[in-house]
């Protein structure tokens, strides 16, 4: 769904409903701190923070980045560090404070499930988001968009109260090179790290081969797996073989990208479909082929608890009844590599004038490559930073063309846009190729819908009388 779109109010919504509710682990800390600097309105945040077991590290990021009564809106936001191999002791503070306070709104007053999905490629967060959403005792951890083999050791140490590391991909490093991050719990107690329940670990796949790779040869257990199609929102998975663009310019799929359920049936553990199984008889469909069910993006990320921008929100709807919403996988936008789909909306990055005439800048960093500099040290790039920084530091003129600022765009989705110049970033929205069929989720006489009123309409159809 990209940054905060599915946060706390989202996903313990969906919780309630007695489903599943998952919030964004993306970027949390750059969430978290923005939100203290427009004052916290609502007071959620301080009561989350009151319950965070380190009175002294709430202390310390509070006096760093919460303004009284918020921010002028013409006034920037000031930025957290960068993640780095090697993080500071603030930003972990406040990369595990985020987290924590995300998933302890998420989980606060019912007994329902709540999980954290994260990125396998923004990986230099990783160990502390992980600690802080289990130290707020998150039921679920969730990740994809790479092979997250070594993340359930992780959860395994964090669940003992001792330390854990995690390998960078480092591009160009060498036998020897430092490429781990480390986190210690103790580090934040000044002793003993408490023991902490395991969460359970679902990764999101999109082949058979993946799915064996990490049942077979993760470095603990895994509880399940997301099975996620070519059709859903965010970053896909690329085709399978040499690229090919479509007359439209989009990544072609093709049988041999297709997930072959059976043989993810015979390894026995539960898995859930995704990716236009958002009707009921697509959600009939996925049992009948073993499924546990599905998981749902797109449907909840337009609904009133989602964190998109209210004006935003009531734009698709207009548009979502006359069914001219398109999205474009863009097989370039994403400084990852990876295809993303981008909702093609006015006034928004996925306009090439737009695009253009906003000048390239990397100052939140979440999808930065690590590579090794001459020296031996690791250095950060983004192919959407700068073009002559990105060639200066050793990245290819090709692999800046056509790629966009997501964590900028996504932060203004949500209304943490950072503002320059007195002007604000452009958003970019993500979704799945179902965008144009959120008119069916909207009672009688309403113009917006609830989560609830997906769960009713998926659950409450002919197919499960």
């Amino acid at each position: 769904m990209g940054v905060a779109v599915s946060g706390w109010r989202l996903a313990k919504a969906v919780a309630q409903s007695g489903q599943l509710g998952v919030v964004s682990g993306t970027a949390l800390a750059s969430v978290y701190a923005r939100q203290l600097q427009l004052g916290d309105p609502d007071g959620h945040l301080a009561r989350a923070t009151a319950a965070f077991p380190l009175p002294a590290v709430a202390d310390r990021v509070w006096r760093q980045y919460y303004i009284p009564g918020g921010k002028a809106a013409t006034t920037p936001f000031k930025l957290n560090p960068m993640p780095a191999l090697h993080p500071g002791a603030a930003l972990n503070e406040l990369t595990v404070l985020a987290n924590f306070a995300e998933v302890f709104l998420a989980k606060e007053g019912h007994a329902g499930r709540v999980g954290i999905n994260f990125l396998e490629k923004i990986q230099l967060p990783t160990l502390p988001s992980i600690y802080g959403a289990m130290l707020a005792r998150v039921d679920y951890v969730l990740m994809g968009a790479g092979i997250p083999r070594s993340i359930p050791g992780i959860m395994d140490c964090f669940a003992r109260g001792e330390p854990a590391e995690l390998k960078i991909d480092v591009t160009g490093a060498l036998p020897g090179d430092d490429c781990l991050s480390r986190f210690d719990p103790s580090t934040l107690f000044g002793g003993p790290a408490p023991e902490l329940p395991r969460p359970q670990f679902l990764a999101i796949i999109s082949s058979a081969t993946l799915a064996l790779t990490l049942a077979r040869k993760s470095n603990g257990r895994v509880d399940g797996f997301i099975v996620e199609g070519a059709v859903a929102g965010g970053h896909n998975a690329p085709p399978r073989g040499p690229l090919q663009l479509s007359p439209a310019g989009e990544p072609v799929y093709g049988p041999r990208d297709v997930p072959e359920l059976a043989k993810i049936r015979e390894i026995g553990l539960p898995f859930w479909l995704a990716g236009a199984y958002s009707r009921p008889e697509k959600l009939a469909e996925a049992r009948q082929l073993g499924a546990a069910g599905v998981q749902i993006g797109t449907a909840f990320a337009f609904c009133d608890e989602s964190g998109i921008a209210g004006d935003l929100k009531r734009r698709i709807f207009q548009l979502c009844r006359s069914e001219s919403l398109r999205v474009f996988t863009d097989p370039f936008a994403s400084p990852t590599g990876f295809p993303f789909k981008v909702l093609q909306l006015f006034g928004t990055l996925s306009e090439e004038v737009r695009y253009f005439a906003r000048e390239r800048i990397c100052d939140l960093g979440y999808l930065r490559e690590a590579y090794r500099k001459a020296d031996g040290s690791t250095g950060y790039r983004c192919a959407a930073e700068p073009v002559e920084d990105y060639v200066k530091k050793g990245g290819t003129l090709a692999d800046t063309v056509s790629r966009k600022c997501l964590c900028n765009g996504l932060m203004a989705t949500v209304g943490l846009g950072q503002v320059r110049a007195a002007n604000a970033e452009d958003p970019i929205l993500t979704a799945g190729d179902e965008v144009a069929q959120l008119a069916r989720y909207l009672p009688a006489n309403r113009e917006s819908y609830g989560a609830a009123d997906v769960v009713r309409w998926l659950l409450s159809q002919p197919a499960f009388a």
